[in-house]
């Protein structure tokens, strides 16, 4: 391992080269938080706890390069924990604040990962509201609608 303080030309040649890797230590000050829930998806995306909790009284909130912030990791992580036994909310708060920083758990059961991205939002009282399509696939989709039907 290789800290911050001894960082040598031959250790960035090492990087650039592909033989060392770049890893921020879990901990409280760690962008991603104290919780990672990770699911298989072709873009490693997952879902995390952040210790920049003011980023969720934020309108734009796409500072996770593709990430999704938490803003209850806790309660989250619980839930998603509920058919393993003994990880209560109580023992996912202890793991967080006490815990080792490396605890990976699997499910007992598979949970159905759904996440949708969207740039409109209709709500029942007849108000819409959009938001700037930052992943820019809007066009895209655009483009299909505009084939009409049948979809090829």
């Amino acid at each position: 391992m290789v800290t911050s303080g001894e960082i040598s030309d031959e250790v960035l040649a090492q990087l650039r080269a592909g033989k060392l890797a770049v890893r921020q230590k879990p901990g409280p000050s760690n962008a991603l938080g104290l919780v990672k829930l990770i699911f298989p998806n072709e873009h490693n995306v997952y879902l995390h706890s952040t210790p920049s909790q003011n980023a969720f009284s934020r309108t734009r909130r796409d500072f996770s390069h593709g990430c999704i912030r938490v803003e209850k990791p806790a309660e989250l992580a619980a839930w998603v924990l509920r058919n393993n036994p003994g990880w209560t909310l109580e023992k996912v708060q202890q793991g967080m604040q006490s815990g080792k920083d490396d605890v990976s758990v699997n499910l007992v059961k598979r949970i159905p990962v759904f996440i949708v991205y969207g740039t409109a939002l209709a709500y029942e009282n007849g108000d819409v509201h959009f938001t700037d399509d930052i992943y820019r696939h809007d066009a895209e989709l655009a483009a299909a609608l505009a084939k009409g039907y049948p979809y090829p």
